[in-house]
């Protein structure tokens, strides 16, 4: 027998802290919700930034605590920091409504008219409480299928939406079953553009045993990277991100109001957190895709397959507080050596001095060109790495020309370069010093002496973790 989503679920932190105004119970509250119902681990086997924690001798403390079974967790830059299990193939339940709001929001207007059949009304489980005969625009289905999961407004977006993919191909659109299978084999035909290529859909709605048992499934990652794409939309951004909302139909005749509550408690008590839907069957477990957003930039994680619902959210934010505790800022400018720009008049990190090859024994200052520059590095991926090109100088060098440029690495891949640039002006020689230095190095030919300046590099490579792995 399945397990009721949202009849049976225990009430949500977002409707406890409206009912109660004090402040204090609020906050004690949301930490008893975010106390672990079991014990989390750490496996040897998943994955931080493309390797194992055993391989990189990480210990407990470096590596977040995860009951769920399955997990991914990436940025919207494509980041992946960290990996279980994210591969298999497995039941996300009521997460397959992400992809029904996708396609929808894909196919249609948002003023397209969705009618509630029968079928859609009975079908059991979550429900936003839409009745048989009810009729609403897309946009007002939409708040029904993502705030309270509601699985009749996904048999009934579907429905709806497959006639008109039926109609617009010229085919029959009078059978609902049809209806839905047509509107299904978009769902599959978005996942394949969508590379998701662990993923096949057999319903609107996620449920997975009784009539509903069949090879429907997904994996963490695919999961992860359907939530970015959908996370780009505005629309179903503002979806994802209600904690209430308030759903109206026409029902015999008349307006009705529904009142909606969100199954994603972390939207309430997480800085950040701003969707995207929750998920459970017996078969699937507790199942969570959320997005918290910080900076301008959204994190996405997936967890499958937790102990329970709230497990689920601690899960989650483990994944989450791990991220952010590990990102940090990380200075390109680190010299303890100084200089004056000459156009501007301020003193500057001394990055380098840059031997210039018009003479014998004079180099030309560098800094870089944005002295503040910093670059946001994950810090357990490894320590940072410099290397630096010097260009060639045989004429005059004015301040501000490009004279070199240093390249950052983490873990072996790019993450940064800079141009160094002249803090001074270095006149070329003049005829009669061009003269001297020609038969100065032609005497250092025969004694070995050098035939110009060293460059010499100041910046130092700080380490941002010991235990981190090699660069």
């Amino acid at each position: 027998m399945r397990t009721i989503e949202t009849k049976l679920r225990k009430l949500s932190i977002a409707s406890a802290m409206r009912m109660f105004a004090c402040a204090g119970f609020a906050f004690a509250l949301s930490m008893c919700m975010l106390a672990p119902t079991a014990s989390a681990d750490v496996r040897k086997a998943d994955v931080i930034m493309g390797d194992t924690v055993e391989s990189r001798g990480l210990s407990v403390v470096d590596c977040p605590d995860v009951v769920g079974e399955y997990a991914f967790v990436m940025d919207q830059d494509g980041t992946v920091y960290f990996q279980r299990n994210d591969s298999e193939e497995v039941p996300i339940a009521s997460i397959t409504k992400v992809m029904t709001a996708v396609v929808a929001i894909d196919s249609v207007p948002l003023d397209t008219t969705i009618t509630v059949s029968e079928n859609a009304a009975t079908i059991g489980e979550s429900s936003a409480s839409l009745m048989a005969g009810d009729t609403m625009p897309l946009s007002e289905a939409l708040l029904a299928l993502m705030v309270p999961s509601g699985n009749d407004a996904a048999q009934a977006i579907a429905e709806s939406v497959g006639a008109l993919m039926l109609q617009n191909a010229g085919m029959d659109s009078s059978d609902p079953d049809a209806c839905c299978n047509a509107f299904v084999d978009a769902m599959n035909a978005k996942a394949a553009e969508l590379g998701l290529s662990h993923t096949v859909y057999r319903n609107p709605h996620g449920l997975d045993d009784g009539e509903f048992a069949g090879d429907q499934h997904s994996s963490a990652r695919d999961v992860a990277v359907l939530c970015a794409y959908a996370m780009k939309n505005d629309v179903f951004r503002e979806l994802t991100n209600k904690d209430v909302a308030t759903c109206t139909v026409n029902r015999d005749g008349a307006q009705e109001s529904i009142e909606l509550t969100s199954t994603d408690d972390l939207l309430s008590i997480y800085e950040g957190a701003c969707g995207v839907k929750t998920g459970y069957t017996d078969g699937a477990g507790a199942c969570f895709a959320g997005a918290c957003n910080r900076d301008g930039k959204d994190l996405y994680s997936v967890v499958l397959n937790s102990t329970d619902e709230w497990q689920r959210f601690v899960d989650t934010q483990s994944l989450w507080d791990w991220v952010y505790e590990n990102t940090v800022d990380y200075p390109l400018a680190n010299s303890s050596m100084t200089t004056v720009d000459e156009l501007s008049g301020q003193t500057v990190p001394l990055i380098a001095e840059v031997s210039d090859g018009a003479w014998i024994n004079k180099t030309v200052d560098a800094t870089f060109a944005d002295p503040q520059a910093s670059i946001t590095v994950f810090s357990l991926s490894g320590n940072v790495s410099q290397s630096v090109e010097y260009r060639e100088l045989s004429k005059n060098v004015k301040a501000g020309d490009v004279v070199g440029t240093v390249t950052f690495k983490q873990h072996n891949e790019t993450i940064a370069t800079m141009d160094l640039i002249a803090t001074e002006s270095v006149a070329a020689p003049n005829v009669f010093q061009g003269i001297g230095i020609w038969w100065n190095r032609l005497l250092a030919g025969f004694n070995g002496s050098p035939k110009v300046a060293e460059s010499v590099f100041y910046n130092d490579s700080t380490i941002i973790n010991d235990k981190s792995g090699s660069s």
